[in-house]
C-alpha cells in the first residue's frame, strides 16, 4: 500500500511540474479580442517541421521556467509553422498556404513575419506592439539567456 502512495505521488507531482512548465498557446484568431482586454506584445516563433535549430530552440531555450514565466506573464505568444495547409485570419485578412514546388510551400503569415531582408529564414522570433506592427525580428537560434534579455528589453 505504501509503495502505491509513493507511486500515486510522483505521478501526481510529475503531471503537475508538466502542467504548470509550458507555454501558454495563443491563436492568430483570438488575438484581436484578446488584445481588446488585456494588451500585450506577441511573441511568434515561426519554424518548420525539419529545421534542426527550430527544433533545438523548442527544446531548450522555449522550456526554460524563466522564458515560460516570462511569456506567459507579459506576452501573447503564437507557434507558426511556416508550411501550415491551414488558412489563417488574422486583422480581417485570410492568409493561406502557398505552394512554390512539389509538395512544398510557405504560409503567406510566415513570410510576413519571417521576412528579412528579402529572405525567410528559420526559426525567425518576431515581436509586435499592441498595434500589431513588428518590433522586433530575429532569424537564428536563440538561447533561454539570449531570450531573457530581448524579453526583458521588450516589456
Amino acid at each position: 500500500m505504501k509503495i502505491v502512495s509513493i507511486i500515486v505521488f510522483f505521478f501526481l507531482f510529475i503531471t503537475y511540474q508538466n502542467t504548470i512548465a509550458q507555454i501558454k498557446l495563443h491563436s492568430f484568431e483570438s488575438l484581436e479580442y484578446k488584445m481588446e482586454i488585456a494588451p500585450k506584445p506577441i511573441v511568434v516563433f515561426i519554424h518548420t517541421d525539419w529545421c534542426i535549430y527550430c527544433k533545438n530552440m523548442e527544446n531548450t531555450t522555449l522550456k526554460n521556467s524563466h522564458i515560460i514565466q516570462k511569456l506567459n506573464t507579459n506576452f501573447y505568444f503564437i507557434s507558426l509553422n511556416a508550411e501550415s495547409r491551414e488558412s489563417i485570419i488574422f486583422l480581417n485578412n485570410t492568409f493561406n498556404f502557398q505552394p512554390n514546388g512539389h509538395r512544398t510551400g510557405v504560409h503567406e503569415l510566415a513570410k510576413e513575419l519571417a521576412t528579412v531582408n528579402n529572405k525567410i529564414g528559420y526559426p525567425t522570433l518576431t515581436i509586435l506592439n499592441n498595434k500589431y506592427e513588428i518590433i522586433f525580428q530575429k532569424q537564428s537560434f536563440l538561447s533561454a539567456n539570449q531570450l531573457l534579455e530581448i524579453l526583458k528589453k521588450i516589456s
